[in-house]
């Protein structure tokens, strides 16, 4: 399901494949062990020596993906490709040594990975002098597949983090972004009513101790305790017209930064001018609403956001699976403020995997 991956996903597969192709690389073996064969050696030694470098291919490609999930060292694993690598120096066949030694460099500190793969070089290189003379080809090429093998691996790796650090920036970032507003919202109420309910347990607390000795005044003080009351809570309600009372040219702004963050590429085509006060506080929540549904229910790569005369369309890429009825809250609140303000609020899939928040509200 290429289609509905997310973009990390994509990363990682790309990082995984063009590692196999260094390991890969070590499939000229055959090839060797085929001149091998043609030249007089056995071919049922030969058919053994084919099915350990196969083996320690595979093994070297489980290696990798071990150390991209970021999991323990398979010890076991690299164990058998050592052995696998000791039994192919007997031929001997170089191409069995970077595949080992790309495997093993995720696992160990790279001044180590470094200091094996000379060892590699000089002792498959001084077994063949001494078996039939110093050969300068079969030294550079063991050498350069060496470089290629471990070097394409560790920098991969190197790739991976990168990436992953990225996109977990980017994820923090949208989460910030969305719940920005609310933080402000909270702090706000809680500098109001934090002073107004302490003054008013100290003076209920005044009015009890009052009420044993004179009624009358403890009567007072509960009255005061009502006015103040009610004026904290005619604050609270002017706090929360204020936080409803958006901007919508500020919101679309912060909206699209928000999924862009998030890498999902947004569009705004958006005709506000002309648009009532209230039309624009109304549309301004309709849009931060399904930004936040964008990103908690969906794994886009695309969202486009137009407003014309009052009607808005918001459509999003990347839905999967079945869109169930609206929530008790979110949407569903959202439908009722709308049609209270006589528009309509419908979200709704309109291809396989895309879907539509749609807002008509009078202009």
């Amino acid at each position: 399901m290429i289609r509905r991956a997310t973009k990390l996903d994509k990363i990682r597969w790309l990082i995984v494949y063009t590692t196999d192709f260094v390991v890969l690389i070590s499939f000229v073996g055959y090839y060797d062990l085929y001149v091998r064969m043609r030249m007089g050696m056995p071919w049922q030694v030969l058919a053994v020596a084919a099915v350990l470098l196969l083996a320690l291919q595979v093994l070297a490609m489980r290696s990798f993906r071990v150390a991209l999930r970021e999991g323990s060292r398979p010890t076991a694993v690299l164990v058998v490709s050592g052995l696998i690598v000791a039994l192919l120096s007997i031929f001997p066949i170089m191409w069995a040594h970077p595949p080992w030694l790309a495997a093993l460099a995720p696992f160990v500190r790279r001044r180590t990975i470094i200091v094996l793969s000379i060892a590699s070089i000089a002792v498959l290189n001084l077994y063949v002098t001494l078996a039939q003379g110093f050969e300068p080809p079969f030294f550079v090429m063991q050498s350069v597949l060496t470089a290629i093998s471990v070097g394409g691996v560790l920098a991969n790796l190197w790739l991976w983090r990168v990436a992953k650090e990225a996109h977990e920036g980017q994820d923090a970032l949208a989460q910030l972004a969305v719940s920005e507003e609310r933080l402000r919202f909270s702090r706000d109420l809680n500098d109001l009513l934090g002073q107004s309910l302490i003054d008013v347990a100290a003076r209920t607390a005044s009015a009890e101790r009052a009420l044993r000795a004179d009624r009358e005044a403890a009567a007072a003080q509960m009255f005061e305790v009502r006015d103040l009351a009610r004026k904290s809570l005619r604050e609270v309600r002017a706090t929360v017209q204020n936080y409803r009372a958006l901007d919508l040219d500020e919101v679309l702004a912060s909206v699209r930064a928000v999924l862009e963050a998030a890498d999902v590429r947004c569009t705004v085509r958006a005709e506000t001018g002309s648009l009532a006060p209230e039309t624009r506080t109304l549309l301004a929540t309709v849009v931060r609403e399904g930004a936040t549904n964008v990103l908690k229910h969906s794994k886009a790569e695309r969202c486009t956001i137009t407003i014309k005369d009052g009607v808005l369309e918001m459509s999003n890429d990347g839905v999967s699976g079945p869109v169930g009825e609206h929530a008790q809250i979110g949407l569903a609140g959202l439908a009722e403020r709308v049609r209270a303000a006589g528009g309509t609020l419908e979200a709704r899939p309109v291809q396989q995997d895309r879907y539509m928040l749609r807002a008509a509200v009078p202009a």
